[in-house]
């Protein structure tokens, strides 16, 4: 066999091995190539990755236009409350559950005040339901802002223990050796913007959602209890409290 072929099959079988240490390093490989410090803080990673989760799918379930605003509710409340209605209108608000009906509960429950304390107790109420909607939501950008902090204590720590190894041997450990520690650290930083980056998405999108509909609740509740800034309130009866 001529010499010059014995060269090409040579570098064929030396990339063939490159090959298949390539395949033999998975995922299951770099998860534990940080050691046992590194291996806590991908769980630790991990479990922020699942409550993220939640969070966002319990905001799907919450944040739903229906859930919020009750097609019909505001309409019925304005029609009860232009004839002088009150108690009708008090009752379709407690059937149907909901931050519109917390908020026109709050301004009907207010009328022997006039429209002044309606509309504090109206303002109140979605000052209350926009915070207590928020507060699930910010523990969506308390995870955005911790992950990254907990990728970079394992990053930090990698590379304390890479450089540790320097120190040990008295610079006897290569190059290749404090760059597969400084590699094996940087598995966190990367695991901690996995985990951060789709939670901040989310809660932005969650944010601008409840902006959105606290807006709307408020502009239904002015439009329902309109009739009783135009009527004096002595001609509209509060319901009676049992």
């Amino acid at each position: 066999m001529p010499q010059g072929l014995l060269v090409p099959f040579d570098v064929l079988l030396a990339q063939g091995d490159v090959d298949a240490a390539a395949e033999s390093t998975g995922l299951l490989d770099i998860v534990l190539s940080g050691g046992i410090v590194g291996a806590v803080i991908l769980v630790v990673l991990l479990s922020l990755s699942f409550l993220a989760a939640y969070l966002v799918f319990d905001q799907i379930m919450t944040l739903r236009r229906g859930e919020v605003l009750p097609e019909g509710l505001s309409e019925t409340v304005r029609q009860a409350l232009l004839t002088g209605r009150l108690p009708e209108a008090d009752a379709a608000c407690r059937r149907e559950p909901s931050v519109l009906s917390v908020v026109l509960l709050s301004g009907i429950a207010e009328v022997d005040y006039g429209w002044q304390g309606v509309e504090k107790a109206v303002e109140d109420a979605l000052a209350e339901q926009s915070a207590r909607m928020m507060r699930r939501i910010e523990y969506l950008s308390v995870i955005g802002n911790i992950a990254p902090m907990v990728g970079l204590l394992g990053t930090v720590t990698g590379m304390i223990f890479a450089f540790q190894q320097v120190a040990t041997t008295r610079g006897a450990a290569g190059a290749g050796d404090l760059a597969e520690g400084i590699y094996q650290a940087l598995v966190t930083t990367v695991g901690g913007l996995v985990v951060a980056i789709p939670a901040l998405a989310a809660y932005a999108v969650s944010r601008n959602r409840v902006d959105t509909l606290i807006a709307d609740v408020a502009f239904q509740v002015q439009h329902a209890l309109a009739p009783i800034k135009r009527r004096p309130a002595k001609t509209v009866a509060a319901p009676k409290r049992s």
